[in-house]
C-alpha cells in the first residue's frame, strides 16, 4: 500500500515538473513573454516619443505664422509673391568623358 502511494506521488511530482517545464505557463513560455514585453515597451516608448514631437509640431503651427511659412517653403517648395526661385543644376558628367 506505502509503495503504490510513493509511486503515485512521484508520478504526480514528474507530472508538475513536465507542465512546469514544457507545458502551458512554462517557465520558457514566461521567460518569451517577458522579453516580447520588453520589446514592446521599448517601442511604446519610441511611438510616444514621436507623439510628443508631433504634438509640438501641431502647436507650434497653431500658434506661429512663421512655422506655417517655413514648412510651406520647405516641404510645398512655395515662394511668395513678388519673389523670384532660381534653380541651379549641375549636369552629371558621365564616366565615358
Amino acid at each position: 500500500m506505502l509503495r503504490w502511494l510513493l509511486i503515485g506521488l512521484i508520478s504526480l511530482l514528474v507530472a508538475l515538473q513536465l507542465r512546469l517545464w514544457f507545458g502551458e505557463g512554462s517557465l520558457a513560455q514566461r521567460a518569451a513573454l517577458t522579453q516580447q514585453i520588453a520589446t514592446q515597451q521599448q517601442l511604446n516608448e519610441q511611438l510616444a516619443e514621436r507623439n510628443r514631437q508631433l504634438a509640438s509640431d501641431v502647436a507650434s503651427l497653431k500658434r506661429d505664422l512663421a512655422a506655417i511659412e517655413e514648412r510651406a517653403r520647405s516641404e510645398l517648395g512655395l515662394i511668395k509673391r513678388g519673389e523670384h526661385f532660381f534653380l541651379l543644376v549641375e549636369e552629371e558628367l558621365s564616366d565615358g568623358q
